[in-house]
């Protein structure tokens, strides 16, 4: 693979996403954030645990001939023992991410999405995307009203607090949603799947903030975002994203729950 990758935070806020590649394998995780307030009984914050859980997983996605789920759950719970003695790292608050890799091995290429991310394939044809929207099927009602409350109101301030706990209350349960937290047998409710590297052309690894480009500001479908990360990059993708972000602070043009959020991309060519 011909890797390049562009993360940018969220306008005045920490970066949340975390990007490593290599020509074998390449990984993408969007960490979920939290309202302030709400204990995570973390001391250290999801920075650190998208750092730590990323580099974990790419280390092993690289180094073992092991299928990429198990390369997940031996990745989440090193990372979970990590911060075990200092935290309660099994709460349902504590850090938790979205994962997306893509791996080349044995004229092989090998996938897998746990949580929001998106993952697009181009065999020449109309690509093949990859997301897990289970999440999104929780707590509709107050996502809605997240979506409709006025930008930086106490309203939704308080919606997005009520949000947050509904939503983790489903966290890595039956019925609910899977990410990547602190239960190694979370990795087995990811979406997986392979093909022949002859027949993969371009990819793309997106979080939610990136793919904005083509679910919330519909700039293009998924071969037009395949073609401007070929042709300008990761970097001006983002940027498109962010102008179009800032040309709407009041989200009346493009309602979404929050005006910017982290944003990050991996393209690569085969």
């Amino acid at each position: 693979m011909d890797v390049a990758l562009s993360s940018a935070p969220r306008p005045g806020g920490p970066n949340e996403d975390f990007a490593i590649g290599s020509a074998e394998c390449v990984v993408v995780l969007d960490g979920a954030g939290m309202p302030k307030g709400l204990p995570t009984g973390c001391i250290h914050g999801v920075a650190w645990f998208v750092q730590r859980l990323g580099n974990s997983l790419h280390r092993e996605a690289t180094e073992s001939r092991r299928d990429l789920t198990r390369c997940l759950a031996t990745a989440i719970e090193r990372t979970a023992d990590l911060h075990r003695g200092t935290c309660d790292a099994d709460s349902p608050f504590s850090p938790s991410a979205m994962v997306a890799v893509l791996r080349v091995k044995d004229e092989q290429a090998e996938w897998l999405v746990l949580g929001d991310g998106s993952l697009v394939l181009d065999e020449g044809q109309k690509p093949l995307v990859v997301t897990d929207q289970r999440l999104k099927a929780v707590a509709s009602e107050k996502r809605a009203a997240l979506r409709a409350a006025k930008p930086g109101s106490q309203e939704e301030r308080a919606t997005h607090t009520s949000l947050v706990e509904e939503e983790r209350a489903l966290r890595n349960r039956p019925g609910g949603f899977w990410v990547a937290a602190a239960e190694p047998e979370a990795a087995a409710e990811a979406l997986t799947g392979t093909m022949p590297l002859a027949h993969l052309r371009r990819a793309a690894l997106l979080t939610d903030g990136s793919a904005r480009f083509v679910d919330t500001f519909a700039f293009g479908d998924w071969s037009d975002c395949l073609d401007v990360l070929e042709q300008h990059g990761p970097a001006s993708l983002i940027g498109r994203v962010r102008d179009a972000e800032q040309s709407d602070p009041d989200r009346e043009r493009w309602p979404r729950s929050k005006g910017h959020d982290d944003a990050t991309v991996i393209f690569a060519r085969f």
